[in-house]
């Protein structure tokens, strides 16, 4: 569901003077993403995304089970919860066990849409064998059911840096859509350890993630 960034830096972006205590602009909305800042997000972004599809597909799926059985310990008990996930695509984490296993133990389950570019993503109810069709990128969505508001919401990430801000992939569609659900569910980042990188050097309208979860456990 967003960003963009690289690796190991010799010298601060130059706006860095900018930012309040926290790393964030001290100033709100409205203020452009520094140029430099969105070069280093994209290099990052393309470097941690080749990176990850350099893992063996059975060393994803064993780090997925680890990934499953973290965010079991972060959850808890599902039942009665909405709770939604995401179709694995270029080497993210595959929950698809994990999501089955959420409606075998009480809970549902759904997954996001883009609806429109620069527009919130809405969740829409999702259970196995429930009809897919094709989304953006060719992504299976929900081809029908109602529109639900999670209580948790699962987004892989791109990148995680040490306060819980999210490198996603760039179009802004996980933090717009975080400000505009109605009430603020518990969200979840999930990826790997190798994608842990420094700062995301996060913007005005960026929201960390209340928790990742990676093959190693829980990162608060």
């Amino acid at each position: 569901m967003q960003d963009d960034e690289k690796a190991i830096y010799s010298s601060p972006p130059c706006f860095l003077h900018e930012l309040d205590e926290s790393g964030r602009p001290a100033s709100g909305p409205g203020l452009p993403m520094d140029p430099d800042v969105r070069r280093r997000r994209k290099a990052e972004r393309e470097r941690l995304i080749a990176t990850r599809l350099e893992i063996p597909a059975s060393v994803r799926a064993e780090y997925s089970e680890r990934i499953a059985a973290g965010l079991d310990a972060v959850i808890g008990a599902v039942s009665g919860k909405m709770i939604s996930l995401y179709w694995p695509f270029r080497g993210e984490p595959d929950l698809r066990t994990w999501l089955a296993s959420v409606n075998e133990r009480g809970g549902r389950t759904a997954l996001p849409l883009v609806v429109a570019k620069g527009q919130p993503l809405v969740f829409r109810a999702y259970a196995p064998g429930d009809k897919l069709e094709k989304g953006v990128w060719n992504i299976p969505i929900p081809a029908d059911g109602p529109e639900v508001v999670p209580d948790i919401v699962i987004s892989p990430v791109v990148g995680i840096d040490p306060n819980n801000y999210r490198l996603g992939y760039g179009g802004g569609f996980f933090d717009r859509t975080l400000a505009a659900l109605p009430v603020k569910p518990l969200v979840v980042g999930i990826g790997y350890e190798m994608q842990r990188i420094p700062t995301i050097y996060p913007q005005w309208n960026d929201i960390p993630m209340d928790v990742v979860v990676t093959e190693a456990g829980r990162i608060s």
